[in-house]
């Protein structure tokens, strides 16, 4: 089977090409210099003329404060570029994966978010990653829309900017009111290489709307002091989200209830602790 896949310089896109071979699948990467998704036209070009089994589409706008300010490009990338990418899987009669975010929820649910619950994101980027949901649902029947959360395992990511202020910073204040579960970018590449081979089998019809996270669940500060065990580290400490005020608000529960993709695909959910100790290991 041939992947092809948008935002390949990203953590996911760098790592679905890393873990394609493990599952026997070909990958057609194509970064954002080699294929804006923006272009309608250069999106339904490239899928025509590579002629991929199924599309994975990891590209997306992901800054998630700058959005505030950059609405129109962050709709641009994860709302339009959504579409086109639906509207070529459509023309060509293949299946669409695409990446989501906990962030489509206001985080004011006091258990996990399930597929069902009502979106109500707080700020652009969520916003952004709703519409594009909405589009390609509304698009493409054959479609896999998968919400992951704390995403990390590539350069730019929680884990490596506390290595790197651990080093020149004696005291870090962590926000621990928020709640959510990091997930790795491994995690997700083998997740979404196992989904793409289970929708081509004959006679799949469930698709849709997935959740996908790490557990167990965890504040940014017991993620952080996760980080942290058995280093030499700064002193951290926890503070309210009110004491570290950014452009964007973030929902204070991010836990997303993961029991649908067990079911259909049966995919576990990830121990984030596992997979940050391979991370660390590394360093």
């Amino acid at each position: 089977m041939k992947i092809l896949v948008t935002g390949a310089g990203g953590q996911v896109g760098t790592a679905l090409q890393a873990r394609a071979p493990a599952h026997g699948l070909d990958i057609i990467a194509l970064d954002r210099q080699a294929l804006d998704i923006t272009d309608a036209s250069a999106v339904a070009a490239a899928v025509r003329d590579n002629r991929p089994d199924l599309v994975i589409n990891a590209a997306a706008y992901t800054a998630v404060d700058k959005a505030e300010a950059e609405t129109e490009k962050a709709f641009a990338i994860n709302a339009d570029g959504a579409e086109y990418l639906a509207q070529a899987a459509k023309a060509a009669a293949i299946p669409l994966l695409h990446i989501s975010t906990d962030f489509v929820f206001d985080g004011r649910k006091t258990g996990a978010y399930v597929e069902t619950d009502a979106i109500a994101p707080l700020n652009v980027y969520g916003a952004s990653k709703a519409a594009g949901e909405a589009r390609i649902a509304a698009t493409l029947e054959k479609h896999i829309i998968l919400r992951t959360a704390w995403v990390f395992g590539g350069v730019q990511n929680f884990v490596n900017t506390m290595l790197r202020l651990g080093e020149t910073h004696k005291e870090l204040s962590i926000v621990d009111d928020q709640r959510g579960g990091p997930t790795a970018s491994h995690d997700i590449a083998d997740t979404l290489l196992r989904i793409a081979k289970q929708v081509q089998a004959p006679g799949f019809d469930d698709f849709g709307l997935y959740h996908y996270c790490g557990a167990p669940a965890v504040t940014w500060f017991g993620f952080a002091e996760a980080i942290f065990r058995g280093r030499e580290t700064p002193k951290l400490t926890p503070i309210p989200t009110e004491s570290y005020p950014v452009p964007a608000t973030r929902p204070k529960n991010s836990v997303l209830d993961c029991s649908r993709i067990k079911r259909v695909f049966d995919i576990d959910q990830p121990d984030w602790q596992a997979a940050l100790s391979r991370i660390l290991d590394q360093q």
